[in-house]
């Protein structure tokens, strides 16, 4: 028997769509009289609603990002945001683009490129938005929308204020929780990731990161004169790097958390998420930091052979301005060929891959690629600082490493470098930064990080000795450049070009020079270090032949 493959591709695609929609119930909603229907489904006793088609009944305008899993819900006054298997819901007002972002107490669904809201936890937000009272009532599955005043959430200062209701307690702009909100943590998920394992500590308001060590394969966690629930550590299993056996210690308004470890982990660390005010706690995957013992060939498959150098920004982006109109493109393109040629002269067992060699525009995803594709050793990446304000006293060199930024500066620095996204095609293949994803790519690149640390160790003792700029040492946040780099990888700031001092020594030949040398003579000094380590291997290899 012929079977024709095209129809039966269709047939199969037309089976999966009618199985699909068939998953989907229909739930009731009465608008002012007029009965519609909308699509929900249900898991865990929760009812979770078609985002979009609850958009168009309250006559917003739906629009979908597919590669972010985001849907946007456009109302006359306001947009509201969800993103796919979150918890948070962003909600920014039209008039003065005021943003507040709400935490909801379950996450959301993806749903045939359909994002699904717990519609009982959700209601509140859609109200605000569209100017109707929204009542979900769960034993009759019905919704009802009418012109009923609503009075649960307001607008005061630009802040959304929620007032507390028999189902919800989230006020003054903190996440709704579910019943503990008199503790300062209330609850704790643990997820096993491929780099390692993650712990998000739930809080109901903002406290300060907690300090952390591992001992003897324990992980200890101390809490300061904060509250914890009593049951938050009751049924934790073995999950990823956690084996049985945590438990709660509190005395005297202090908190320990005792977590047991199995083997192959390598280090923890601990960051606030912005957006929710979580305490997250990453425990690292001993991953392969160096090479095998077992590897016949490590001088050939390790050896110190490559540097990557990138000229940040380029083209149509100048990057930043200095106070004379010194352009931040020009002065990175400067040094960076400088140190180049440096190299090729003086360590000619290194190759020296640039990630552009003139005034033209790379997209930053690009630049990791390069980096990749030429098997680099080591990654840096040049760039010039800058403050809103010209001439100002702020000047000095900074040296970047690719973890969550802990101030406001930091973050601000690595909002400004990021943004040259906004000069690409699709900026939407970025993932945000500053939530978990951020803190997955920290996971993931830890690997490299006892590098990275050593090589900026080596580089801001350097700068202080050589250069005239000074050094505002070793700092650490956000860089896309940086996330695509799979090896040790560092970000220069050379200097303020809002600084008219920094300025002129930064565009003078004699300054890039200056700044190329200290670059270069600290790539030296961490490739004896490499080697050493590499050496060190190699004899071990030997003896255990033998």
């Amino acid at each position: 028997m012929k079977y024709n493959l095209s129809k039966i591709i269709l047939f199969l695609i037309l089976f999966c769509s009618v199985a699909n929609s068939q998953r989907l119930l229909k739930i009731s909603v009465d608008i002012d009289g007029s009965e519609k229907v909308l699509s929900y489904v249900t898991k865990a006793g929760n009812t979770f609603v078609s985002a979009k088609e609850i958009g168009l009944l309250l006559s917003a305008n739906p629009f979908y990002n597919n590669d972010a899993s985001k849907l946007e819900l456009k109302f006359s006054e306001y947009v509201i945001k969800f993103t796919a298997k979150t918890q948070f819901v962003v909600l920014t007002r039209k008039s003065n683009n005021a943003q507040n972002i709400f935490q909801l107490p379950i996450s959301t669904l993806l749903i045939n490129d359909d994002i699904f809201i717990p519609i009982i936890y959700a209601s509140d937000y859609l109200s605000l938005c569209c100017g109707k009272k929204i009542i979900y009532d769960n034993k009759d599955k019905k919704l009802s929308v009418t012109n009923e005043p609503f009075n649960s959430l307001s607008l005061i200062n630009d802040k959304i204020i929620t007032k507390p209701s028999a189902e919800k307690d989230t006020i003054n702009n903190q996440p709704q929780k579910p019943d503990d909100t008199k503790y300062d943590i209330y609850a704790m998920d643990i997820e096993e990731k491929s780099n390692g394992t993650l712990i998000r500590l739930k809080t109901s308001h903002k406290i300060n990161p907690p300090r952390h060590s591992i001992v003897n394969s324990t992980l200890f966690v101390f809490f300061s004169k904060t509250s914890v629930a009593p049951d938050l550590m009751k049924d934790i299993k073995a999950i990823g790097l956690i084996k049985d056996g945590t438990r709660t210690l509190v005395s005297a308004g202090n908190v320990q958390l005792e977590f047991k470890l199995g083997e192959g982990y390598s280090a923890s660390e601990v960051f606030c998420d912005v957006e929710s005010n979580d305490i997250i706690i990453t425990i690292h995957k001993n991953l392969e930091t160096k090479p095998s013992t077992k590897d016949a060939n490590i001088k050939s498959k390790w050896i110190f052979d490559t540097v990557v150098i990138d000229a940040g920004h380029g083209g149509k982006d100048p990057g930043a301005i200095g106070v004379t109109g010194v352009k931040e493109k020009t002065i990175n393109l400067a040094i960076a060929t400088k140190l180049g040629k440096l190299i090729e002269k003086n360590l000619p067992s290194v190759k020296v891959v640039y990630t552009r060699k003139k005034d033209e525009f790379v997209e930053l995803y690009k630049r990791g690629k390069i980096a990749n594709e030429a098997d680099g050793k080591l990654f840096v990446s040049i760039h010039c600082n800058s403050t809103p304000q010209k001439d100002i006293a702020n000047r000095g060199f900074e040296v970047y490493l690719l973890r969550p930024g802990r101030t406001k500066r930091a973050i601000a620095i690595a909002e400004f470098e990021n943004s040259v996204i906004n000069y690409e095609d699709n900026p939407n293949r970025y993932q945000k930064l500053t939530d978990e994803n951020f803190i997955l790519v920290s996971m993931a690149h830890s690997q490299y990080m006892r590098f990275s640390e050593k090589f900026s160790d080596v580089l801001n003792q350097t700068w202080k000795r050589e250069v005239e700029i000074p050094s505002l040492g070793i700092k650490q946040s956000g860089f896309y450049v940086l996330v695509g780099a799979s090896m040790p990888s560092v970000l220069i700031e050379s200097g303020f070009l809002s600084n008219r001092k920094d300025e002129a020594f930064l565009a003078s030949a004699a300054g890039q020079n200056e700044i190329a040398e200290a670059v270069f003579k600290s790539i030296k000094q961490y490739k004896d270090y490499y080697d050493k380590e590499i050496e060190a291997l190699e004899n071990t290899n030997v003896k255990q032949k033998k």
